[in-house]
């Protein structure tokens, strides 16, 4: 799981339009596109030029509110809306440029070593090799590392930074990392047990969705003081109940993936522990190599994938009343949308017709 592309169907756009999210987030997306070049210039530095293709574009002032814009909004959203919180919380805005630099690292860092675990081959770095995706990744996770070293270095450098904090984020941020690849980790040969649905949120969700995203809240909290660190010490959680939501909507978009490898899975537990028998012998077939058809989850195990995504609805309402109560500027209202809209193209269909059978 990693913080991936989101609002990629066309009602997803014309959500971030018409609700005045776009415009909203303007003063983030702007920032995020100088972190992300400013690493591409100093990747420059570290990789011979023979390895490297041309750095891409990112949006700029003129171009921030055109369609050039949407790809960098798709592939970025969780970092820009980071950043846009954390600026509602009162950090400062060399603080914001540091953090933007660093949550660049953490997603091409998570993206990279995902492509490892389910043998992709994507890259946010203009890496460019003759063959091999494992080597691809590889190269990416090395590259990172020495980038995200390079950002706290030329903090210290400056005097924004004390070598000792720079060494508190390293450890935080390796910490956090090693727990989320240690439940990664244990799925390689697949899973013996299926833990109750409540069980499952608690020990695989709230830590692959809800420990991902606080890996942005890992330099702050170790850098912020006073009342803006009191507001980041709450706001945490409800980031994480966010990123909790995010995975609970991935299990239903993976749902055929992630039971032929046999990782954890809520609508799999959702069937197995609170099903209805003819849901429970839908999944035996499957489990056997049956066929599943088209859209198993909305033919065969539609109540359970409705349970499963009120569960999402549930999570993802609280993070954003709770950032609405600290003053974030994020609609609460919106909160069921930005579920359906997280999902990328390829899920719109299945999320779709889940709500629309579910109300």
């Amino acid at each position: 799981m990693t913080l991936s592309p989101v609002f990629r169907s066309q009602s997803a756009v014309d959500l971030l339009t018409e609700e005045g999210i776009w415009a909203q987030l303007e003063p983030a997306i702007l920032g995020q596109a100088s972190a992300v070049t400013r690493l591409n210039e100093d990747l420059r530095d570290l990789v011979d030029a023979r390895f490297l293709g041309p750095s891409p574009s990112v949006p700029d002032q003129s171009s921030v509110r055109s369609p050039e814009c949407l790809p960098f909004l798709q592939e970025y959203f969780f970092l820009i809306l980071f950043r846009s919180l954390f600026e509602s919380l009162g950090v400062e805005e060399r603080r914001l440029e540091l953090y933007s630099e660093l949550d660049f690292c953490i997603k091409g860092t998570i993206t990279a070593a995902d492509n490892l675990f389910d043998d992709q081959a994507k890259s946010l770095l203009p890496l460019e090799v003759s063959s091999g995706s494992r080597f691809l990744s590889i190269l990416q996770l090395m590259c990172f590392e020495r980038l995200i070293r390079r950002v706290l270095d030329r903090r210290v450098e400056g005097q924004e930074l004390e070598p000792a904090d720079r060494e508190a984020v390293l450890r935080g941020l390796l910490d956090r990392m090693a727990a989320i690849g240690a439940l990664e980790g244990s799925e390689e040969e697949g899973v013996a047990d299926v833990p109750p649905p409540d069980e499952m949120v608690e020990a695989v969700h709230r830590v692959r969705g809800g420990a991902l995203f606080t890996l942005a809240f890992v330099a702050p909290g170790r850098l912020e003081q006073g009342e803006v660190a009191e507001r980041l010490f709450r706001a945490e959680p409800a980031v994480a109940r966010l990123g909790t939501a995010f995975q609970v909507v991935d299990d239903l978009t993976d749902f055929e993936f992630d039971l032929g490898r046999g990782s954890h899975n809520l609508l799999v537990s959702q069937i197995e522990h609170r099903g209805t028998n003819d849901e429970r012998r839908a999944l035996e077939r499957l489990r056997q190599g049956g066929d599943p058809g088209e859209d198993p989850v909305r033919q065969l195990f539609a109540e359970s994938a409705r349970q499963v995504l009120e569960r999402a609805y549930v999570e993802a309402r609280g993070s954003f009343a709770d950032l609405g109560a600290l003053g974030f500027w994020f609609p609460p209202s919106l909160s069921e949308q930005v579920v359906h809209a997280i999902v990328g193209l390829d899920g719109t269909a299945r999320m779709e017709g889940l709500a629309a059978t579910g109300r």
